[in-house]
């Protein structure tokens, strides 16, 4: 980020939060966005696609904890983790034939088949086994965001 983003974003903060009336040294709006590494816009397309799809089952931040969890015969799986199961290797092809369900050849689970819904603009993937794939936007956000969130 330019040293002149920068400024301007800091600038902005201290008017929020003049303006809000906040003492000194308590949490701020600018201290949390601050605290937070900046990610790809292609990650935050993700979370929106995240929060639109998964979180009634899945929960907010992918635990696995969303507010339908319990009513499901099969816990949903804690998303967080996919990489540590498999090597510290993100497994991003079997998360897109998770996710996209390719009608009854991959999803033989309760998880419903979200390829209909995340249809729209496409864009050229390279799968692991190096073929390219043209795959829908949504789905390679939802998985860049899913990788973002992957934990040791």
């Amino acid at each position: 980020m330019g040293e002149a983003k920068m400024i301007a974003r800091g600038t902005a903060a201290l008017a929020l939060m003049v303006l809000a009336g906040c003492e000194e040294g308590a949490p701020t709006l600018w201290s949390k966005i601050a605290a937070q590494p900046q990610v790809a816009p292609q990650v935050t397309r993700g979370r929106e696609v995240y929060e639109a799809y998964c979180t009634s089952c899945h929960g907010s931040d992918g635990a696995g904890d969303g507010p339908l969890a319990a009513d499901l015969p099969v816990a949903p799986p804690d998303l967080r983790h996919l990489s540590a199961a498999n090597g510290g290797q993100f497994p991003s092809d079997r998360v897109y034939e998770q996710v996209y369900g390719y009608p009854g050849r991959f999803n033989t689970s309760v998880m419903p088949e979200f390829g209909p819904l995340l249809e729209g603009p496409s864009v050229m993937v390279m799968a692991e086994d190096g073929a390219t794939v043209r795959t829908p936007r949504a789905l390679v956000d939802l998985v860049a965001w899913l990788e973002h969130v992957q934990q040791d």
